[in-house]
């Protein structure tokens, strides 16, 4: 009996001082699980349409417009329960809703990015070689370029013409669409190519996408098949060759999002980093009512290339963004960002159990256990990472614990492993206290990632919390 106590005793205070995590499932009633198969439905539709950042910012602003929001003017008068946008040269979005506090009490913003990995098109991508028409391509962002081969592409972006007028590009996505794709070697004639480093297996330079192979007619012209190309694209869009000098087109996976697994727990598909943090951040918003600080969400570009640019998060776009935002309140720009909050909206690797030893899974993210909190990102020694404090990591713990939800922490791989960065960095350095917080994801950076769809509904319930904080 005694012994029996003891053991009692021993669990009692296991539950009380161990910290613990378990599947979301678990701590989540019938109704919240409902609630977030219906997001992921809704959060599945707008990755179906946004598979660039031109298209995501299309998306988003055509929703802030339906729930009342209207372009910033800086100087405008403005008041508590205004709803505000800004759109960056059509690649990079900042929302608004003013709080009902002083503005000098600073803002809660949610930071996430909309572009992700992909093939964009060189300058002067057309050539034919052995009677077939390719596109040559500059890829975008850390990818395996292997794992680009053999899959259906669509073609998306603009093409500003020399006559000064544009057209936008989506072909490959519709059912009566063609698509496109990077061709590999055969495996009976690769034993060469299966000799080089991983990371050569394909070159850059040889992800060349196929996309014609029938010549315009029967004269003995050179290179017919690619004036047949050049002639189909002149008769649809009204293009030259030339005009591809001045445009953006992206190759992305052809292929839709979909439920995975027998039990759809899943979703799979191509953009989750960081899409699957920026469309939470925007329902949060959207969502938001008149909250107490000013709440403001940015949807930023170039990521995945190191945020450089003018529609990138070192630019700076979103202090002069709130600078202007201050001034309409007779109040200092860098006042405001002192005394401001940041979530910063990205995702993190979920633990893979076919791949265990690049995770300390003492401190890694799994799949189903909540949005992930990530103190710091960076590589070995922390390099190039804000490194969020402990008040403002205590601030963040109590304020998910204090609303239920389901939440754990994580670091990107082990210590020497590797590492990567994220955009927090760039809004620490504006003086505003700064975290990363997403979404668990599987396969990052690949063709076709991995999300689960309780942690995307609990991305979203976290930007709910911190808005309405």
């Amino acid at each position: 009996m005694e012994q029996e106590q003891k053991v009692s005793e021993a669990k009692k205070a296991k539950d009380t001082l161990f910290y613990q995590t378990e599947h979301a499932a678990k701590r989540v009633s019938p109704q919240e699980l409902e609630a977030s198969n219906a997001f992921a439905a809704d959060y599945m539709a707008f990755l179906n349409v946004s598979k660039t950042e031109r298209e995501a910012v299309h998306f988003a602003v055509a929703e802030l417009e339906k729930h009342g929001f209207v372009p910033f003017q800086p100087g405008m008068a403005l008041k508590a329960g205004d709803k505000i946008y800004q759109n960056n040269r059509g690649k990079a979005v900042i929302a608004a809703v003013v709080g009902t506090a002083p503005i000098t009490d600073g803002v809660r913003l949610c930071a996430a990015h909309i572009d992700s990995p992909r093939l964009d098109l060189k300058q002067n991508p057309l050539y034919e070689d052995s009677e077939m028409a390719l596109l040559k391509t500059h890829y975008y962002g850390g990818i395996k370029k292997y794992q680009w081969t053999t899959i259906p592409l669509s073609l998306h972006g603009v093409i500003v013409k020399t006559d000064g007028s544009s057209v936008e590009v989506n072909i490959g996505e519709d059912a009566g669409d063609p698509v496109f794709c990077v061709t590999d070697l055969l495996p009976h004639l690769a034993p060469q190519q299966m000799k080089r480093p991983a990371t050569e297996i394909v070159r850059g330079e040889e992800l060349n996408i196929l996309v014609g192979s029938m010549p315009f007619n029967n004269d003995k012209e050179s290179e017919q098949v690619k004036l047949n190309i050049l002639n189909i694209l002149n008769e649809k869009y009204g293009m030259k060759e030339e005009d591809f000098l001045s445009a953006e087109l992206e190759a992305v996976p052809a292929f839709p999002v979909r439920d995975l697994g027998f039990d759809r727990s899943m979703i799979g598909g191509y953009g989750h980093d960081d899409r699957v943090c920026s469309y939470p951040a925007l329902r949060a918003i959207l969502d938001s009512g008149t909250p107490e600080h000013t709440a403001v969400v940015i949807l930023t570009d170039k990521e995945e290339t190191g945020s450089d640019g003018n529609t990138g998060l070192c630019s700076s776009y979103l202090p002069y963004f709130l600078e202007d935002l201050a001034d309409c309140f007779g109040a200092k720009g860098r006042h405001v960002m002192h005394a401001s909050q940041c979530l910063s909206a990205d995702v993190n690797a979920a633990f893979d159990p076919t791949f265990p030893d690049v995770m300390e899974q003492k401190n890694c993210a799994f799949l189903n256990h909540g949005v992930c909190v990530t103190k710091f990102t960076g590589a070995r020694g922390k390099s190039g990472t804000s490194d969020a404090s402990a008040e403002f990591v205590g601030t963040i713990h109590h304020l998910l614990s204090k609303n239920n939800v389901v939440w754990q922490t994580g670091e990107l791989g082990k210590v020497d492993a590797g590492g990567g960065g994220t955009v927090a960095a760039y809004i620490a350095n504006l003086d505003i206290d700064t975290i990363d917080v997403g979404v668990p994801v599987l396969s990052m950076h690949a063709p076709y990632e991995v999300v689960a769809k309780l942690d995307v509904y609990m991305t979203y319930r976290a930007f709910c919390a911190f808005i309405a904080s």
